[in-house]
């Protein structure tokens, strides 16, 4: 089940070979593995692409693509799973990340009032860069945690069902 829903999902396997920024990795991106689809390039695609969601970084995708081939887990996947941050999520989530990250360091969350100025902006990220960027990893790290043991449960919760379904209609 989870199989054909992912399947189903997942963008075209030309359309990420082709994909302008995706073209820098040139032949490594024909490795078989960055393409199965099974219960462990499943799971950790999932791991790798909520913790590059989480980072505040331009082109989480290729981070994504840079993490599917650096541990071979499917790369489409990784890379969509990246979309979850999108301009409706980011504020919210990196406010949190932000709030969080105070918390663990024990800090009083710091509110500036905002201009467009570089000097805002370094003095902004002098004062709540740290925190911001402690609750990011520490986000990343617990949601791919969870991301990859819930897909790998759902997996075997879902071969497990087929098989006793088969064993019923025997």
């Amino acid at each position: 089940m989870p199989r054909k829903i992912l399947k189903r999902l997942m963008p075209e396997h030309g359309t990420i070979r082709n994909h302008k920024y995706l073209s820098l990795f040139g032949h490594r991106l024909h490795d078989t593995n960055l393409w199965h689809l099974n219960r462990h390039s499943a799971a950790g695609a999932f791991a790798v692409g909520l913790f590059c969601a989480w980072m505040p970084i331009p082109f989480q995708m290729v981070a994504a693509a840079c993490g599917a081939m650096l541990f071979r887990v499917n790369l489409p996947l990784s890379a969509v799973l990246v979309w979850f941050t999108n301009p409706l999520t980011m504020p919210p989530m990196f406010y949190f990340a932000y709030r969080l990250g105070s918390f663990l360091l024990n800090r009083p969350p710091h509110y500036q009032h905002f201009e467009v100025s570089l000097s805002w902006l370094a003095g902004a990220m002098t004062s709540a860069g740290p925190p911001f960027l402690l609750g990011c990893v520490v986000l990343g790290l617990v949601s791919s945690a969870i991301g990859y043991m819930f897909i790998h449960g759902l997996w075997r919760w879902s071969v497990s069902r087929q098989w006793k379904r088969r064993r019923r209609g025997r």
